[in-house]
């Protein structure tokens, strides 16, 4: 058996990663992070294309995916992204067959 070779989705250069960031402001340290992502056009396009599959997917009709899961997909430096880049999931947050959120979210409405 042969193993195919892997073909990311994904085309062009694309960087993402998580900065850490800390600043005072009126004598109030504070600490947040940011996560950057910058692409070439290619690229930026090509993952705006991924987004656009997994927001249109029907995910009642991907087969082996339980009821109450999400899809996702890995994005992983050296195949799909820059080297310098951290491991990425993007994916729904709207559960299969429920459309429940999972317990961590926090909708900007409440919160």
């Amino acid at each position: 058996m042969t193993m195919k070779k892997f073909k990311s989705e994904i085309s062009g250069h694309l960087d993402i990663i998580v900065t850490e960031n800390k600043d005072e402001i009126d004598g109030e340290k504070m600490q947040w992070n940011e996560v950057l992502i910058h692409g070439d056009p290619d690229r930026l396009k090509s993952f705006a294309k991924l987004l656009l599959k997994l927001a249109d997917l029907n995910q009642n009709r991907v087969e082996g995916l339980p009821i109450g899961a999400r899809v996702h997909i890995h994005l992983r430096p050296k195949y799909d992204l820059a080297n310098s880049s951290e491991e990425v999931i993007v994916g729904r947050l709207d559960a299969k067959g429920t459309g429940v959120f999972y317990d961590r979210y926090i909708s900007k409405d409440n919160g």
